[in-house]
């Protein structure tokens, strides 16, 4: 019932901007963290601009307490107040999907919303029935435009560009995992996602 509601409000104000951070329903916010795995994700991607970006939410409607980010963090996929989200992390930029792509937005949204509940991906492993923050993104785009993708998947590194030895701080999380590091299988991240040629990037 509560994700019927919030795509229900997400036809009526999706449209609607927020005055302070000039958002749409749709948009994409890239955080810049540190420390943990959010320093072990910049360390072996890099975003546009040789910026560093460990995290993506996809703004999912507005309401009468503000906007709603809609990310896969934590235990699972899950829809944060946009105060929460930028209290957490900030929002080092925003990117807004171009006019020939803008169709999609109500789609992808509605699908990352019914999404919520889903468990985080810690393996990071694409297409295992869990999620991680861009490849919520991603597949949401993907079931917007009927299969089709819009943003790509690459093959993943673990690798410290500077040694291209696995990093120590990945070699630590999947041993703690008990599974093998994904090197070279497909995926995607916030870094990725910051440089396609399908959004238009703003910087805060």
């Amino acid at each position: 019932m509560r994700n019927i509601l919030f795509i229900l409000a997400l036809l009526h104000y999706g449209c609607r901007s927020a005055s302070s951070l000039e958002l749409q329903a749709g948009d994409l916010l890239f955080q810049s963290g540190s420390g943990g795995l959010s320093s072990a994700i910049t360390e072996v991607t890099t975003g546009a601009g040789g910026r560093s970006f460990s995290h993506v939410g996809m703004v999912a409607t507005y309401s009468s307490g503000g906007w709603w980010v809609v990310e896969a963090a934590g235990k699972g996929v899950r829809l944060t107040p946009i105060d929460s989200f930028v209290q957490r992390g900030g929002i080092a930029a925003v990117g807004r999907l171009k006019e020939e792509y803008r169709a999609l937005i109500p789609e992808a949204v509605a699908f990352a919303v019914r999404q919520t509940g889903a468990p985080y991906d810690s393996e990071y492993r694409y297409g295992n029935g869990k999620y991680y923050c861009s490849e919520l993104v991603y597949d949401a785009f993907l079931f917007a435009n009927r299969g089709a993708p819009v943003f790509e998947l690459a093959p993943m590194t673990f690798k410290t560009p500077a040694t291209g030895e696995l990093s120590e701080a990945w070699v630590a999380h999947y041993q703690k995992l008990g599974v093998p590091i994904p090197e070279g299988e497909l995926g995607c991240n916030p870094g990725g996602l910051s440089r396609s040629e399908k959004i238009a990037l703003r910087e805060r």
